[in-house]
């Protein structure tokens, strides 16, 4: 792992307040992408990773389909398709995207515990895998990496079950996240790095492991495993 904290930083303030426009009348989803994008280095971190790869993308766990948007403000114009098992999110996602008029973009409703959709392609897992019970943890991870093309990614941001206050500090918001109702599931287990990088080196991926928690107190890390 590089002990380094990637460099990324969230979106500028007026790229966020410009892809947050598309969710309204919805004042509560205006405010909450608002405040994500130019909060959370997620987006910049993810958009890095597959900047320059063509290969159709798609997001398991998109919640309102906020990386459609990152994507598109970037320039990069990749096919992009995104599932979630909350439908109400889903909703919101397809109203913003037709909204902002993105192009060669999709959302469906997809249960992944109960089962994978067809895909060849990169792969984007975003603060997902900690919410699903572990054998659906594994069952998607290995689903995923069956998707990936020669040259495509796939991209992971999660928790790591490192023991540090970082850690114990995701595991608590997590936890809270659930009670208050914005995550439809609680965490059910942080996945391991070394674990991780045995599976993608058992399945021939290069893979990258990097901090991308910028300022939040979050143990968030970027992983990406690229198919040569």
């Amino acid at each position: 792992m590089n002990d380094a904290s990637m460099p990324a930083r969230a979106l500028d303030a007026g790229t966020a307040k410009s892809i947050a426009r598309a969710f309204l009348p919805s004042r509560y989803h205006y405010h909450y992408a608002r405040a994500k994008l130019a909060s959370d280095p997620l987006y910049p971190g993810v958009v890095a990773a597959l900047r320059g790869t063509d290969a159709p993308l798609l997001d398991l766990g998109c919640g309102i389909g906020l990386l459609a948007h990152a994507l598109r403000a970037a320039g990069i114009g990749l096919a992009y398709r995104g599932v979630d098992n909350d439908a109400p999110k889903v909703t919101q996602a397809r109203y913003a995207a037709a909204n902002a008029s993105l192009t060669d973009v999709a959302f469906e409703v997809v249960d992944l515990a109960a089962g994978m959709p067809a895909h060849h392609g990169s792969v984007a897992i975003l603060d997902v895998l900690q919410f699903v019970p572990p054998p659906a943890q594994d069952a998607i991870l290995d689903a995923a990496v069956a998707m990936l093309a020669p040259g495509a990614k796939l991209v992971i941001r999660t928790g790591l079950d490192d023991g540090s206050w970082r850690a114990r500090f995701t595991r608590r918001v997590d936890d809270f996240s659930r009670m208050l109702g914005w995550m439809n599931a609680g965490a059910k287990r942080y996945p391991d790095a070394g674990a991780l990088r045995a599976r993608f080196d058992a399945a021939g991926l290069e893979s990258e492991f990097v901090p991308l928690y910028g300022r939040t107190p979050f143990n968030n890390w970027r992983i990406v495993a690229t198919r040569a």
